[in-house]
């Protein structure tokens, strides 16, 4: 199998690390609407914790698109290995907090 990130310039995860230690990762997302996160790769299995919901989309590396509509006080789980871009496609400003497990 071809790794079709391999070419690719990848983007941090989120804007900012709020927390860091040996066990969890924390990064600060904010995309007001219209706003992108450039495409990334998750490396590690992580958490989102919706502070200020929205509706976004995802759209991974291989062109598929996933309706991510994220509730305010939402939390969700995600394996690792994914690589992709979010779209704040809302009216609302998306505030999160990405918890990566190591």
């Amino acid at each position: 199998m071809t790794d079709v990130t391999h070419d690719l310039e990848l983007g941090p995860v989120g804007q900012e690390i709020v927390f860091e230690n040996d066990r969890v990762r924390v990064w600060h997302i904010r995309l007001a609407p219209g706003e992108r996160q450039p495409l990334h790769r998750h490396d590690h299995p992580y958490l989102v914790v919706a502070i200020e919901g929205a509706k976004n989309v995802v759209q991974t590396v291989d062109g598929t698109r996933i309706d991510a509509d994220e509730p305010t006080g939402g939390v969700v789980y995600r394996d690792p290995g994914a690589v992709h871009m979010l779209t704040n496609v809302g009216e609302t400003t998306y505030l999160a907090r990405l918890v990566e497990l190591k």
